[in-house]
């Protein structure tokens, strides 16, 4: 007899982040609460900007669009403010429909503030991401 794991809480979510240890933990946090089904890794901005915008032009099922996003502020070449920026400007079909989450080390109010002031982001938290901190999503 197979017990069937119960649904998770959301079908897909996105981690961008350039640490990839943090990615990992985060990774791993998500699948040990049981927080998604599916998650997708980015290391870059850019390339998770690439992705989202498959989404817009393929018409893909919904449930394999991430639901949320988890989003560092502070990377190189485009940081998380540059990525939302320029998500809402590519992908507007899906850009509303997905929450954004700031998971930073960052402990600047001002860093804070700028991420509550962005169209579509739903939190702010410090990293590691906690289990407190998916049960309040």
């Amino acid at each position: 007899m197979s017990l069937k794991k119960p649904k998770a809480k959301y079908n897909t979510v996105m981690l961008i982040d350039d640490s990839e240890i943090d990615n990992f933990i985060n990774q791993k946090m998500v699948e040990g609460l049981n927080f998604a089904e599916r998650i997708y890794v980015h290391t870059s901005s850019k390339s998770a900007i690439e992705f989202l915008a498959n989404f817009e032009r393929a018409h893909l099922p919904e449930d394999l669009i991430p639901e949320i996003i988890f989003l560092d502020i502070n990377m190189p070449i485009m940081d998380g403010f540059q990525f939302a920026e320029e998500f809402q400007k590519s992908c507007p079909k899906i850009y509303d429909r997905i929450r954004i989450v700031f998971l930073t080390s960052s402990l600047n109010p001002v860093d804070q503030k700028r991420a509550m002031q962005v169209r579509g982001v739903y939190s702010f938290l410090n990293k590691p991401l906690s289990k407190d901190h998916l049960d309040k999503l």
